[in-house]
């Protein structure tokens, strides 16, 4: 009888054994336990949760900040369809979006948490209540403004604004130069004078769009998930009067393992954003708090914001809605600015921060002042993390005070100096290192930002890509659109068989599905490249992540 042999490689080939030749290199190797591998759900929901959590993982390996924005943004060449979140524009019956988007527990109090008790300013309050009393007498009444010189016809929410701009960059100036040497934090604290703040985010647990469930029920095996909630991408911008800003970030309010808790409940608002007056638009994902990357003083300390939105809605003259719009307004610019910051730390909305990040907040309108003390515990409620992850942010709330009540002939009358004790207790609250705690665990440890590499070229590459995709700055060719022609004649009605099929839409192409990374590359003209042959390094080199 005749014996048949079979090259290894061939018989590998035929059993489609992918393995490399080293694991059975030898005959007489094996392993006393068999070593199976993985039995995976092949479900469309498992198989969908593994790869999202693979993208995830991906995100989390890339090794700088802006590489990490950039990789964010990477499947959508024109951006995504991001739901504006502005400061100063609150229409009514916005609190419990707010707080389902920002996943925020809301406390209010009398007084400031249990923390701050140990804060003794009684005796600089006694110090400097004359000061600011003589700073609010000459910024309410103590001189004319550019706009009563020229006679400027404006509304009344900009003069409220303009006060309170004018009125908390002189508190702010009297109280550190008073407390710069007793509190080392503050000398060193880097004061931003109207930064541009922007930040985004994913949020679920919202009802799907038409759109979405049209599209489920015309497939037979999609049925199954028509009511299953869909991310939708929210867009703060904000613009405080004042931020101040730190190397060291504040202490906990409460232990992070506290914010677990049930107790702390989060309204639930399941309709689309647009039915309580948010608008959308196409939009790159950008976090920004005020700074670029590379600033060491990356942690909060305090910011003033204006109020003088709340003019715009008197017509309505409902002191309780007014007082919704404040809190609304303290959430998301608490929310916000720690959001951004947290970018900038190496988290994003799909890796969760793995420590609590604090600031304090402060809206007024130089006369009517709003405390808020925020902790930021999770950002990341995207999909299924919405009902999977138990955390939960804290805003504890004080109810408005009056600084005063009104100025009679250059003097204050009814001065309030609880107003100065609460301001006084949030810039007297000193940050501190987190010992033991790695405050950039997801950022290479030899390159954190695109500044850190060698390569020359590869740096100013990432910073000139970073910046043009944190702009948002609208491309150099209209995005795409149906005209209305085509709309009638091509889509409606079939009236033009006979032209060829060049559009997307004959194509069966959807161009906002276009990545990042799919555009012509950038042309080197000759005389930048002398040095080489005629056909060497004619294109730019590409570094994405």
């Amino acid at each position: 009888m005749s014996v048949i042999r079979i090259n290894r490689s061939v018989l590998q080939h035929l059993l489609g054994c992918r393995y490399s030749s080293t694991v059975i290199r030898h005959e007489e190797e094996y392993t006393a336990t068999p070593n199976y591998p993985p039995i995976l759900d092949i479900s469309y929901k498992k198989t969908r949760e593994r790869k999202t959590d693979a993208l995830y993982e991906e995100i989390k390996a890339v090794k700088t900040v802006e590489e990490k924005q950039i990789k964010l943004n990477m499947p959508r060449y024109y951006g995504y369809k991001s739901y504006l979140l502005y400061e100063d524009k609150c229409d009514y019956n916005n609190l419990a979006l707010t707080q389902h988007v920002t996943r925020t527990h809301l406390i209010t109090n009398e007084t400031l948490p249990e923390f701050y008790s140990g804060i003794n300013v009684d005796e600089v309050t006694n110090k400097l209540k004359a000061k600011i009393e003589e700073a609010v007498s000459i910024e309410i009444d103590g001189y004319q403004r550019l706009h009563d010189i020229k006679n400027e016809d404006i509304t009344e929410a900009q003069i409220e604004d303009i006060i309170s701009n004018s009125l908390c960059k002189q508190i702010n100036r009297i109280i550190v130069n008073e407390l710069f040497t007793d509190y080392s934090h503050l000398k060193e604290a880097q004061i931003d004078w109207n930064p541009r703040i922007e930040s985004s985010w994913f949020v679920g647990g919202m009802n799907i769009p038409d759109y979405i469930r049209k599209s489920r029920e015309g497939s037979e095996w999609r049925k199954q998930f028509l009511d299953n909630p869909f991310d939708r991408l929210m867009f703060y911008i904000g613009s405080p009067n004042l931020a101040l800003r730190s190397k060291l970030p504040l202490k906990p309010i409460i232990p992070h393992s506290d914010s677990e808790n049930p107790d702390l409940k989060v309204p639930e608002f399941k309709f689309d954003p647009r039915v309580v007056g948010i608008t959308s638009e196409q939009k790159h994902i950008a976090n920004i708090p005020g700074f670029w990357p590379g600033d060491p003083h990356k942690f909060s300390l305090l910011s003033f914001h204006k109020r003088g939105h709340i003019h715009r809605n008197e017509k309505y003259n409902d002191p309780q809605d007014n007082k919704e719009a404040i809190h609304r307004q303290g959430i998301l610019a608490s929310f916000g600015w720690l959001q951004a910051q947290a970018n900038y730390l190496g988290f994003n909305t799909f890796n969760d921060v793995t420590y609590p990040l604090v600031t304090q907040t402060i809206v007024t309108s130089g006369k009517i002042w709003s405390f808020y003390a925020y902790q930021l515990n999770t950002i990341r409620f995207c999909e299924r993390f919405y009902t999977e992850n138990p955390k939960r942010n804290i805003c504890w709330a004080l109810p408005e005070m009056k600084l005063f009540e009104t100025v009679e002939n250059g003097k204050v009358v009814g001065f309030n100096d609880e107003v100065v004790k609460n301001i006084l207790k949030f810039y007297m609250n000193p940050p501190e290192n987190r010992l033991g705690v790695n405050l950039t665990p997801y950022l290479s440890s030899e390159e954190k930002l695109s500044a850190d590499y060698k390569d020359d070229e590869k740096r100013q590459w990432l910073e000139e890509v970073y910046k043009y995709v944190a702009s948002n700055r609208p491309r150099h060719r209209l995005g795409y659109e149906v005209y209305d022609w085509e709309k009638i004649y091509k889509i409606d009605n079939k009236t033009r068989f006979m032209d060829k099929r060049l559009r997307p839409f004959e194509l069966f192409q959807n161009p906002y599905r276009r990545k990042l990374n799919e555009r012509f590359i950038r042309y080197i003209p000759r005389k930048f490249r002398e040095h080489l042959k005629r056909y060497q390094g004619r294109f730019e080199k590409d570094f994405w992540p």
